[in-house]
């Protein structure tokens, strides 16, 4: 695959790239829309991952190619780039030499080529992938030393600003900072990481993910509209971020609030206490536990953030009727993927019991497959 990916890169940009870098998808087992709360997640990365292929430029130029594009090369001058300057998907690697350059970081131009197997909208942060990877090369090209928190930081304020997504920084950190065979449990204020051992074959368990192929676009100014629900009601509680509310003060604080807030608020709160009770039952080696806990996430999600959708609601459904030990929806919501804690004999079972449910209701076949945490943004070639 790495030398399939220098000969593409060399059919684009006639010359050998400088190396080839990785950086992966992820699915967040609970932990949804706490990030930009200041609160606590809980991801994995995925086997899929996005691969850039670089070399540097000495005109000060950077070039993008993509293979899952549209066949033609995005060719823009450092100089030039400002927020709104480039287009589609070439924005995310654009923004992150943006954001390096602001930061103060001597980057040149470079030549990309980008070839993905993480799928896009569909929750698993292909963007951040996309960041991330670039991040890595950039970061090695350039011989800049920066760390992988620190490149997750990067790609993360070229989204926000370059691209206008106002993420929190779960996926970025995801995908720059995973290990193998680990969940990353990172508090959002601190960026203190922690390592958590999850080995679902020793438990007689698998993770299925179920592409719902419900496409979602976290710019079309719904995730948006959320986060600043939730700021408004952190304002109105004098607090910094809903993070700082403890669950015994939850009654009495959605008293104070106008009512289009108290879901969001009820929702991050209760969120953050499924983290530290998977958190709990990893620790205790009892990851059968962790079913519930999804399965109420995505209650949450559904009722109180009002993010989910039918195709998502219908694959928790089936999928629990199915045997699962729980699921819920994964990511920004609007559509995307659904996660579901099965036993190892079960994910075929479970498959075929959404597809049918899918047929059943006359919505596009699924996807599903099975995720492995994985390892983070690294040079593969």
């Amino acid at each position: 695959m790495i030398d399939e990916a220098a000969t593409d890169f060399e059919a684009v940009h006639a010359a050998r790239p400088s190396g080839v870098w990785a950086a992966p998808g992820r699915v967040n087992l609970i932990g949804e829309h706490t990030d930009y709360n200041d609160g606590f997640v809980l991801p994995i990365a995925l086997p899929h991952a996005t691969r850039v292929s670089a070399r540097r430029r000495t005109d000060g130029r950077l070039r993008l190619y993509s293979a899952q594009g549209d066949g033609t090369t995005t060719d823009v001058a450092l100089e030039g780039l400002a927020p709104g300057a480039v287009a589609s998907w070439a924005s995310y690697p654009a923004g992150v030499f943006w954001a390096l350059a602001e930061a103060g970081h001597p980057v040149g131009g470079a030549d990309l080529f980008v070839d993905s197997d993480v799928p896009t909208g569909a929750g698993l942060s292909s963007s951040a992938a996309l960041e991330c990877a670039t991040a890595a090369a950039v970061n090695d090209l350039y011989e800049l030393g920066l760390s992988a928190p620190e490149l997750a930081l990067i790609a993360q304020r070229a989204e926000n600003a370059f691209v206008g997504v106002p993420c929190g920084v779960m996926d970025q950190m995801a995908s720059a900072c995973c290990t193998d065979g680990t969940a990353l449990f990172l508090d959002t204020r601190t960026l203190e990481q922690r390592h958590v051992p999850l080995d679902l074959t020793a438990a007689g368990l698998r993770l299925l993910v179920i592409d719902t192929r419900v496409k979602h676009d976290l710019g079309d100014g719904a995730y948006a509209a959320l986060r600043a629900g939730c700021e408004r009601a952190a304002g109105l509680l004098e607090l910094p971020a809903l993070r700082d509310l403890p669950a015994a003060d939850l009654a009495p604080a959605l008293d104070r609030l106008p009512g289009e807030l108290r879901p969001l608020v009820r929702h991050v709160v209760t969120e953050n206490g499924r983290v530290l009770e998977t958190i709990d039952h990893l620790g205790r080696g009892d990851l059968a536990a962790l079913g519930p806990v999804l399965t109420a996430g995505h209650a949450s999600l559904r009722d109180d953030f009002r993010v989910s959708c039918p195709e998502t609601d219908l694959a928790v459904e089936a999928a629990v009727a199915a045997g699962a030990l729980g699921a819920r929806m994964t990511g920004g919501g609007f559509g995307g993927s659904v996660i579901a804690l099965v036993e190892a004999g079960h994910p075929a079972v479970v498959s075929e019991a959404v597809r049918s449910a899918f047929r059943s209701a006359g919505f596009t076949a699924p996807v599903t497959f099975t995720a492995v945490p994985s390892a983070g943004a690294r040079r593969v070639g």
